[in-house]
């Protein structure tokens, strides 16, 4: 799901985690489906227990951790000092979490997970572990089912995992895939079916399914390769995220642009899917492979003639207005739920709301996006955000 690669955050704050939690994936500990407002993920002691592997041990609860890297049914929480903390389902059941040591006196640089897999950066290589083969105990990390040698000399401190050398990793094999050296990489976004990339020049390109408008080139095609958003040529664009269906970006401005689907109000834009039967729709789905793709409706569909405009697909980016003109610095994509912070530090989300992954105290969905006020009331400065599927995590500084 939607891995937005950003800078890794100041060890000072804390997570916080809201929104779908049956597996205990989102906040550890907490006995309940959803979480419906932010809540701390509470830190615990690192370093090896005794009496169990150096490699893998179990901890009571994930550890503070530089980024959060959240699938469907488990987290994943990597260190500064290359640890790895798994939270949610997994190792053979809900609750169990996984400490990965350094390896070779090695310590492990990035991260990006799935479901079925968890990618892992080295200095000289990157390797795939089967994540069902993972365990708490035991002299037995897990499976490796596939490394890529890297050359030491080829990386560059200027791009951002899960871009590597000549390419990019993905959650799904083969796992690496190529990129013209021409077009300079330099950040990369994976959405559901389809990817984003920015350039060294500002640039934006997409490619993947495009059959929600996800691609923002006005049109449901698919594309093979890398191709730049028009739309938005020549905007030095900063920030990008990819979500199931859905995109966005933000330019050196703090503008923000959405495209693609919106179904459950995703984009900020006007959606006419009624809120009860939103829910209702949501409620018979088990996991993010339950996902129907509804028909596609025209985008000018208009209701008894009611003057507004009601939005399933954009197809092209659309600047989202913020009251008094927002400036943002951190997007995020989730399943069908986006967030974003701004360069002061607060912390907007809008889209589908049914487990509480907008964190506003409630189940409802917005079109709009809404203030998330916990962390305002707290005095807590939001400096990042990343969505899972169904959930949503915030790392956040200042308090009382």
């Amino acid at each position: 799901m939607a891995a937005t690669v950003s800078a890794a955050p100041s060890t000072s704050g804390r997570w916080f985690g809201f929104g779908f939690n049956r597996f205990g994936q989102t906040v550890p500990g907490v006995a309940a489906d959803r979480v419906l407002e932010p809540r701390h993920l509470a830190a615990c002691g690192s370093g090896p227990r005794p009496g169990h592997s150096p490699d893998i041990q179990p901890a009571p609860a994930p550890a503070p951790a530089r980024k959060v890297c959240p699938a469907w049914s488990h987290s994943a929480g990597w260190r500064g000092d290359g640890s790895i903390y798994f939270w949610g389902f997994v190792a053979d059941g809900p609750w169990h979490q996984i400490y990965i040591n350094n390896r070779d006196q090695q310590r492990c640089r990035d991260i990006l997970t799935s479901e079925k897999y968890l990618l892992t950066l080295w200095q000289d290589r990157v390797e795939c572990w089967d994540v069902p083969s993972l365990r708490p105990t035991g002299d037995t990390m897990g499976s490796v089912i596939w490394t890529k040698l890297l050359q030491e000399e080829e990386e560059n401190p200027n791009t951002a995992f899960p871009l590597i050398p000549g390419g990019y990793i993905t959650t799904t094999p083969p796992f690496y895939k190529a990129l013209s050296p021409r077009l300079q990489a330099r950040r990369l976004a994976l959405g559901g079916e389809h990817a984003l990339m920015l350039t060294f020049d500002w640039t934006l390109y997409s490619w993947g399914s495009g059959r929600h408008g996800q691609l923002g080139h006005g049109s449901v095609e698919d594309e093979a390769e890398p191709r730049v958003v028009e739309a938005l040529h020549g905007l030095a664009m900063a920030e990008v995220a990819a979500g199931t269906w859905h995109s966005i970006c933000t330019n050196a401005s703090g503008d923000v642009y959405v495209w693609g689907w919106n179904e459950s109000g995703q984009l900020g834009l006007p959606t006419k899917l009624p809120q009860k039967l939103q829910s209702e729709e949501e409620h018979q789905q088990t996991g993010p492979s339950g996902e129907g793709t509804p028909a596609l409706k025209d985008a000018g569909d208009r209701i008894m003639g009611n003057v507004n405009v009601f939005i399933s697909i954009q197809a092209f980016p659309a600047l989202l207005d913020f009251p008094g003109e927002l400036e943002m610095c951190k997007v995020s994509c989730g399943s069908r739920h986006t967030a974003a912070v701004t360069r002061c530090g607060k912390l907007y989300t809008w889209g589908w709301g049914n487990y509480g992954q907008l964190g506003h105290g409630q189940t409802d969905s917005s079109d709009v996006p809404r203030l998330v006020e916990y962390f305002a009331e707290n005095r807590l400065s939001v400096m990042d955000v990343v969505c899972g599927p169904w959930n949503t995590f915030v790392f956040a500084q200042g308090g009382i």
